[in-house]
């Protein structure tokens, strides 16, 4: 594929919007917060752990034959979604606005990455839904040695606050060249030290020790709940200039920079 010829505006760090009338499009967050499991890491700013009853379900014990678990490696990057609304494709950041409101180039490249496929996004997407993912392009507190049809991981297709199914999400974007997180396990409870222990100590993407684990119980065709497992050493934001790094480190870059 050619390289695209990205926007001086996309290559460098912007500045914060500060106008008001920059607006959210689906009037909302693109994506909210995943709970965590009793033992993962938390962040800073978290809070929310799952119920023991959901634990028990996810790890020890379902409830009945028609729970199905589903695990796959949680990716490190910057969570991002693409929207179709009245047949339009709008790049959404995490908080729902555009990605080019955002203050961050990794989000600007990710707009003109994305828009290079609009019309692929128009066939997976019907209309009011979004597909959610992970902008692997910079790098937050893990390095990933990617190739460039692995930048983005789509793990949702969401209308609203409701989930589709991972098998229905990936039948929709397998053959579009996306790749989804790595698929540790499909079916009964799995102990967060079983699902690290199938990671390895490099993922699947062979860079560095991976963050951990996101964990869904599917039922009767529903995505009823998520957790996360995020293990114990895991430095959040290591790579990034606000948390410390020194410079922006990139896992690809359509200047070909990777450091």
């Amino acid at each position: 594929m050619s390289r695209l010829d990205y926007s001086h505006a996309a290559r460098q760090r912007s500045k914060p919007v500060t106008d008001t009338k920059n607006k959210k499009p689906l009037n909302k967050r693109a994506y909210g917060s995943i709970p965590h499991l009793p033992g993962s890491r938390l962040g800073p700013n978290d809070t929310y752990i799952i119920n023991e009853g959901q634990a028990r379900i996810l790890t020890e014990k379902r409830r009945d034959g028609f729970d199905t678990i589903v695990v796959q490696e949680k990716l490190d990057g910057s969570c991002v979604a693409v929207a179709k609304v009245n047949g339009e494709i709008i790049p959404l950041i995490r908080a729902g606005y555009k990605a080019t409101d955002s203050p961050h180039a990794m989000h600007h490249l990710f707009h003109e990455w994305a828009m290079a496929r609009e019309g692929t996004f128009k066939f997976i997407l019907e209309d009011g839904e979004r597909l959610v993912g992970e902008w692997l392009a910079q790098a937050h507190g893990t390095k990933y040695a990617i190739k460039y049809s692995q930048v983005f991981a789509p793990f949702d297709i969401m209308r609203g606050d409701e989930r589709i199914p991972h098998d229905a999400v990936l039948e929709r974007v397998m053959h579009e060249g996306f790749w989804m997180p790595p698929l540790l396990h499909v079916g009964g409870p799995l102990p967060p030290s079983e699902a690290m222990q199938m990671l390895g100590e490099r993922g699947f993407f062979g860079a560095e020790k991976p963050e951990g684990v996101v964990y869904r119980c599917e039922r009767n065709g529903r995505v009823e709940f998520l957790a996360k497992f995020v293990r114990q050493d895991y430095q959040p934001g290591c790579y990034l200039l606000e948390f410390g790094g020194t410079e922006d480190v990139w896992n690809w870059h359509p200047d070909g920079a990777a450091t």
